[in-house]
């Protein structure tokens, strides 16, 4: 996946079956459905595929036990058979985790079971396994620094974990095997519309050129996620609040806090909320809160109450107490919420389901979802474009397509850092024994390479340092003092590969520094105070 090869595409095109702007979960996955059921398809991205709230998630393939708890069924149901897909479709980046609930009252394991046990019966054919209740000794060897005191029992069951920006390239490599013309750093700018107020395509500019292209089509699709208004504006006459975005944050910690392979599930804290600690190379991810938010904004700011709802929390559940100085990284995404009727209802009132609008102007927009259904999402887009826009009948093929690099690996291939990367393991390989010089470490304390960096450059569409080390290789969401601290070398490799000079390097450094700030907590916490 070479963006000047996908530059060549859009010029030799003249007219695509279905555009579609905005380059996350819900987007990318649109694109690929199109292409694969064989219509000419061209995906626009303003900044890099995942930059916003697809590469902020709390790292769960999961069917919702939330909304099972809030009596939604069909949306429990929809996401565990997706859940199952993807573990079909990319075994290299999906895997079974098991969960476990503690429990600190004696009814709590048997609730906890009979519903976990409907959750189990809901997937099917494609559970990941059976939940169980067990006893309070064997809770304790497999959270050995769970909090002790008054813990009666636990409940263990299944679920999927994934690496969520990895994923999203992944998919955009597939859909460009598939036919897909996509480019990152091509923001819209406008609507093209015909005399009768219909629109034809977008007009977007090419950030790295300035240069403007107008990109005509019979279906445009606006997947923006938290920025669908902004899309909006430039389609009604009249404005209107489309979605409400609602803030989630996750700390990153040391696996020390939670030793071994299990994830910790709290599934009631003080506000009712649900809080997870899950393993993910080799660091616990601990989150998320769920914030109604009036602004947002490419690098959202952790809020300090979010800080301290899950510190507290966190310290309430493990004897090994996490602080703020233990922070290795804060990272906050927002989820795109579809706007509720009534103004001011909170954000566990506010729908999760996926929510497809067509505008008078013909514009399909989506808004919800997650992660999990980005598949079906896709495939519920693309039959709404083929009604409104009279495009040939042709059938979703997404169900049974591999994801690119998809492999299945147990716990033995997980090992290897390099698991990610699923079939493409030996090309990275391979560019290390041509250029030796590429086996030099990213940083001391992480096996993360040159050739990583070398890869996600020359066939990842990675163009800044930001796109690398936040979403091809994961280490500013791990480790965000250790990103700062091998920004300079990823610039350069930038520099060399792209053909930049040296005034673009220390934008390039000085620009990450200071996205890479908000990431840190101690720097935060300074210019909250």
């Amino acid at each position: 996946m070479k963006r000047t090869e996908q530059l060549t595409k859009l010029k030799q095109t003249q007219e695509w079956d279905v555009i579609v702007i905005g380059g996350g979960a819900s987007g990318l996955g649109t694109a690929l459905d199109a292409a694969s059921r064989g219509y000419k398809t061209v995906l626009v991205e303003a900044v890099d595929f995942a930059k916003g709230t697809s590469s902020r998630s709390t790292k769960l393939v999961h069917g919702g036990v939330r909304y099972l708890e809030q009596g939604n069924i069909p949306l429990v149901q929809e996401a565990l058979k997706e859940r199952g897909l993807l573990a079909q479709n990319a075994g290299h980046l999906v895997k079974n985790q098991s969960f476990v609930i503690p429990n600190y009252n004696w009814w709590g394991g048997y609730f906890y079971t009979i519903g976990l046990t409907v959750y189990d019966l809901l997937a099917g054919r494609l559970s990941l396994g059976r939940s169980k209740y067990i006893s309070k000794e064997k809770t304790l060897a497999l959270l050995p620094t769970v909090e002790q005191k008054n813990l009666t029992s636990g409940v263990v069951y299944q679920d999927g974990q994934f690496d969520d920006s990895r994923l999203a390239i992944n998919i955009a490599q597939t859909a460009v095997e598939e036919g897909a013309c996509l480019l990152n750093y091509f923001k819209v700018v406008n609507l093209l519309k015909d005399d009768h107020n219909q629109v034809t395509g977008v007009q977007a500019i090419d950030h790295e050129t300035g240069i403007k292209y107008d990109i005509k089509g019979k279906a445009v699709i606006n997947a923006t996620g938290v920025f669908t208004n902004a899309i909006m504006k430039l389609n009604d006459t009249v404005y209107k609040k489309y979605i409400v975005p609602s803030q989630g944050i996750h700390l990153v910690f040391d696996s020390s806090f939670l030793p071994g392979d299990q994830a910790l599930m709290i599934p009631k804290t003080s506000d009712g909320r649900v809080l997870f600690a899950v393993p993910w190379h080799n660091k616990i991810v601990i989150g998320t809160t769920d914030t109604l938010i009036k602004k947002h904004s490419l690098e959202p700011i952790a809020l300090e109450a979010e800080i301290e709802f899950i510190l507290e929390t966190a310290q309430r559940f493990l004897t090994k107490k996490p602080t703020r100085a233990d922070v290795l990284s804060v990272f906050a995404g927002l989820r795109p919420l579809a706007a509720p009727k009534e103004e001011g209802k909170s954000t566990k009132e506010v729908s999760r389901s996926h929510k497809i609008i067509v505008s008078e102007t013909g514009l399909i927009t989506i808004t919800g979802g997650k992660w999990t259904t980005y598949r079906r999402i896709a495939e519920d887009i693309i039959d709404k474009a083929i009604a409104v826009h009279s495009l040939p009948k042709k059938k979703c093929k997404t169900e049974q397509l591999s994801i690119h690099g998809n492999i299945k690996t147990d716990s033995a291939a997980r090992a290897n850092h390099l698991y990610i990367y699923g079939t493409d393991i030996p090309k990275i390989a391979e560019l290390q024994n041509m250029e030796p010089e590429l086996k030099e470490k990213l940083h001391p304390d992480y096996d993360y390479t040159m050739a990583e960096v070398a890869w996600s450059i020359r066939y990842e569409m990675a163009r800044t340092i930001d796109d690398v080390l936040a979403r091809r290789v994961r280490l500013l969401f791990l480790d965000a003092r250790a990103a700062i601290s091998c920004c300079e070398k990823v610039a350069q490799l930038l520099a060399k590969e792209l053909g930049h000079d040296e005034i673009w390097i220390q934008r390039q450094i000085a620009e990450f520094k200071h996205l890479a700030n908000g990431f840190l907590l101690s720097d935060f916490h300074e210019k909250q105070t």
